[in-house]
């Protein structure tokens, strides 16, 4: 067997993989372990994709199937940033990858609200940017020629919703569509489409408000036990007070005690000091009884004062609550629920654009605490299904909320009720009268169900973001990056135009009508932005294409050398 891909895994990620090869036409060998390299053919195959979930197994078929092969593409998965680091250094064939990092700058896009996603290719800077149609036209019309990516239609289509991928410049399109368009800064400008930037928008607090923070803080920390103590204690120092004034009996020239003395006397009786300078020895009985009687109250209050106060300072529940003390201080804020590899990936990217974040996570003892502590992230524990771990959070001021937890129950139900919570609603404090609700689903199947199914706008796959690149190296693709526009993930990449291939002398127009090239390079010619659909592509050529990664992984296909036809099997998903 020779080109085939050898692929190890069995969660979802590794099936999508090798459904999406297998549709291509691939030839699959699927690996359980690291023994079966050698029976798998290794030593001729095209790329080894190692995308388990454990890293230990990862690192391990990728090394040996360098050792047996280092002309092999080597696609693996590591979440560990040493890891990953040292396997990239030797620069060999394949790429070495982690799905937090992949799928990261889409949550981050759909929290911020942000519809424009730049990239490069070919050297130049282009610009994927939404807009809504002004007017009834065609897309040439309206955005001259401006590429088109794809066009949801509005309510104003007679299909709401539906969603057209890499339209021709000529589809008719409604007032209120929302068109996706590719370009570079300029050409958009000049077609009146403002790139937007996001712009950071932390909390900026009055001194006034600052204080009531602090108070409400504090309100909710201390023990309910504490306000009555403390009024005991207050009680008991101004009666104590009260009495010494007009009962204790002093010396000539002053028989009665001043009420500044009286004040001090009581204090250091119910603190049990006693510097001596004031004594009930000479005093009636009664009023030395009433001392002694005071010094037990006094210690009983002063005890349960230190108990308390000791509980706020130095008990467990105190760690506990000082996340939700810094949260009261926040507005305009983004709650990210679940704090594992991938959520701490998106925490630290909005928190580099300069947002500020709260974190909700279930378990004391993660271990991505530290990386949340280092960013100066406050993090809430607690159940986030519950509305009142949600409240904690501030969800009444946030700008935007991500649940990206590792089971797809708990993220669906958390966004359930984070939708019955938020609802339509204007908040005075908040910059935009809808909050963004992200919601990570692993698998995309499901994601496009629970989309369907319960109206979610941004459910974000992690196997449907971080596919294509896995993919694309194995198969030598030039993978520049993967957006979203509504719930369909789009993909630019570059490919070689190889020598004899069935893109070598094609032109435009007979290419897939679901991708769109942005550009093509060739030795002996400038770049060439847009092409017609009269334009020839020739074998040395480097194409740049945007679209569905299905569309871009058959066009690839095309566009690779011709092949022996393979006597094996192709093996089934």
């Amino acid at each position: 067997m020779r080109g085939h891909i050898i692929v190890s895994g069995d969660d979802a990620l590794a099936r999508t993989i090798v459904e999406e090869l297998n549709n291509a036409g691939v030839h699959i060998v699927k690996l359980a372990t690291a023994a079966e390299l050698a029976t798998a053919g290794v030593a001729h195959a095209q790329a080894v994709i190692c995308v388990g979930d454990d890293d230990a197994t990862n690192l391990e078929i990728a090394l040996l199937a360098r050792k047996a092969n280092p002309e092999v593409r080597v696609v693996a998965r590591l979440a560990n940033d040493v890891l990953r680091t040292a396997m990239t250094a030797d620069r060999r064939p394949g790429a070495i990858l982690d799905v937090a990092d992949l799928a990261a700058p889409s949550v981050v896009e759909a929290c911020l609200a942000y519809t424009a996603h730049p990239f490069e290719a070919a050297g130049i800077e282009f610009v994927v940017s939404g807009v809504e149609a002004p007017r009834d036209a065609t897309l040439r019309e309206i955005f001259g020629d401006l590429a088109p990516v794809a066009v949801i239609h509005g309510e104003n289509c007679a299909t709401p919703g539906a969603v057209e991928t890499c339209p021709g410049r000529d589809l008719t399109v409604h007032a209120g569509d929302w068109t996706a368009m590719i370009g570079t800064t300029g050409e958009l400008a000049a077609r009146g489409i403002e790139v937007p930037r996001p712009a950071s928008l932390r909390s900026r607090r009055t001194r006034m408000r600052r204080a009531l923070d602090v108070v409400r803080g504090l309100r909710d920390d201390v023990n309910p036990m504490f306000p009555r103590a403390l009024l005991a204690a207050a009680c008991l120092l101004i009666g104590s007070t009260v009495i010494l004034r007009f009962s204790y009996q002093g010396y000539q020239p002053h028989p009665r005690m001043a009420w500044l003395d009286a004040l001090y006397f009581s204090a250091e009786t119910i603190t049990t000091v006693g510097y001596g300078d004031f004594s009930f020895s000479h005093q009636p009985t009664w009023l030395r009884l009433f001392g002694v009687a005071l010094m037990f109250a006094g210690v009983i209050t002063t005890a349960l004062l230190v108990a308390f106060i000791a509980d706020l300072l130095l008990s467990q529940r105190f760690a506990h609550s000082a996340g939700r003390r810094r949260v009261h201080r926040l507005r305009n804020h983004i709650i990210v629920v679940g704090l594992g590899s991938f959520g701490s990936r998106v925490v630290a990217d909005l928190v580099a654009a300069g947002y500020d974040v709260a974190v909700i996570e279930r378990d004391e003892n993660n271990r991505f605490l530290s990386s949340a502590a280092d960013l100066d992230v406050p993090v809430i524990f607690g159940d986030a299904t519950l509305r009142k771990t949600l409240e904690s959070a501030g969800v009444a001021r946030a700008r935007a909320v991500a649940v990206l937890t590792q089971d797809d129950m708990v993220n669906i139900e958390t966004g359930i009720v984070l939708r019955e919570m938020l609802g339509p609603r204007v908040t005075p404090e908040a910059n935009r009268p809808n909050v963004p609700l992200v919601l990570r689903v692993y698998d995309r199947v499901l994601g496009a169900a629970v989309a369907q199914r319960f109206g979610f706008e941004n459910v974000r796959s992690t196997v449907e973001l971080a596919a294509p690149w896995f993919i694309g190296a194995a198969m030598g693709l030039q993978v520049l990056g993967t957006f979203s526009v509504g719930q369909r993930s789009f993909m630019v990449g570059g490919m070689h135009v190889a020598p004899g291939s069935e893109l070598d002398g094609l032109k435009m127009f007979e290419l897939s009508t679901q991708t769109r090239v942005i550009a093509i390079t060739r030795q002996d010619a400038p770049v060439a932005l847009h092409p017609r659909r009269d334009a020839w592509l020739r074998g040395g050529d480097t194409v740049y294409l945007v679209g569905p990664y299905r569309e871009l992984m058959a066009t690839l296909r095309k566009g690779q050398p011709p092949q022996e036809p393979a006597d094996e099997e192709r093996a089934s998903a």
